[in-house]
């Protein structure tokens, strides 16, 4: 049967996938609108299929806190162009899993598709209408018993961070800004981790190797090369170990000085507990 230009704008309404392909799913649909529009979400499944192996370094990062302040969640949904990423359907969908996350709590990012059709549904449905790669990639949900939760998106929605603090009792509302500007020591200074014992020892040996290295190369002597190392690894923890790190702020202090600042006017005993640093183009973990 012939499709008329009103039947193609119809669907297209509908569905918002792109002229052609409507025009080619009502043709193959002999002008059913419902199977047109299956057609058109089963082309999104086959989109994902084509589009695999390229790569989605673009998206959205999303965080949220609880009303309580002790569960947080940090989603990356990523896509193909930032074109795409800045769109209301791709913002639409990246909310939702946000979302669903809070909700359905699911242990994984496959946890999360068997959990909800919903998501499922409207990533095959996003998939047919902008013919890319559309991900969700990672998420994180942390709990904070009897301390709090602060996250901080950075403009763009590119970069977020939820940090875990503990011990803070009945002192939320009197941490909040220094936590949230804790948040954006992490965003702004990338540390590896909050504590220098907590560093992985493989990174370690590797630095203290090249330190020795380096050392060689310039002259020094084999008897002082472990001193010379030792030195620059307490140079690389005050610059990759959050709570050694110069305040932004305020670079007479460390974070750690912060903390310490905090308890003794508050009477409390505040501690960084971990933190999620979610940045597009990171390697995924």
């Amino acid at each position: 049967m012939a499709i008329t230009a009103a039947q193609v704008n119809e669907l297209r309404q509908k569905t918002g996938a792109g002229m052609m392909d409507c025009k080619k799913a009502l043709t193959e649909a002999d002008g059913n609108f419902e199977k047109a529009i299956e057609i058109l979400r089963k082309k999104g499944a086959s989109v994902a299929a084509k589009r695999a192996e390229k790569s989605a370094n673009e998206g959205l990062v999303l965080t949220k806190v609880l009303e309580n302040k002790e569960t947080g969640i940090i989603v990356e949904v990523n896509c193909e162009t930032d074109f795409v990423a800045k769109s209301d359907d791709f913002t639409k969908f990246a909310n939702n899993v946000l979302e669903t996350v809070s909700v359905a709590k699911p242990s994984s990012v496959d946890d999360l598709l068997e959990k909800s059709s919903d998501v499922k549904n409207q990533l095959n449905d996003l998939l047919g209408k902008v013919g890319e790669k559309i991900q969700v990639t990672r998420f994180a949900i942390e709990e904070a018993p009897g301390g709090i939760i602060v996250d901080y998106v950075h403009l763009g929605s590119k970069l977020g961070v939820l940090v875990k603090f503990e011990n803070i009792g009945a002192k939320k509302d009197e941490f909040s800004s220094l936590g949230k500007d804790i948040a954006m020591q992490i965003a702004a200074m990338k540390p590896v981790c909050v504590y220098r014992e907590e560093v992985p020892k493989e990174i370690i040996e590797k630095e203290i190797e090249i330190y020795k290295e380096i050392s060689r190369k310039e002259g020094k002597h084999e008897q002082i090369l472990d001193k010379i190392a030792q030195g620059k690894l307490n140079k690389y923890y005050q610059e990759n170990c959050l709570s050694e790190q110069a305040f932004i702020k305020d670079n007479t202090k460390t974070v750690s000085d912060l903390i310490k600042e905090f308890n003794s006017a508050q009477g409390t005993s505040v501690r960084i507990g971990l933190f999620r640093r979610f940045h597009l183009g990171d390697e995924k973990k």
